[in-house]
């Protein structure tokens, strides 16, 4: 999947101390973008927008 064009960013909660966190591209159409955030060159794996929207919603509920 070609990322180019993704705007990566952290969450509001992240906690940049201990370095694990992960970066978020939502502004692509198509794709939902995940990648660690000490490794932007790295894997970055992608979803099915409707799958993220999803996901995020169940998470916010715990």
């Amino acid at each position: 999947m070609d990322l180019t064009g993704a705007a990566w960013r952290k969450s509001t909660r992240s906690n940049g101390a201990s370095g694990a966190c992960v970066e978020v591209a939502d502004n692509l159409p198509e794709v939902v973008g995940v990648r660690d955030s000490k490794d932007p060159s790295g894997p970055a794996l992608t979803f099915a927008p409707q799958a993220w929207r999803s996901f995020v919603r169940g998470v916010a509920t715990r």
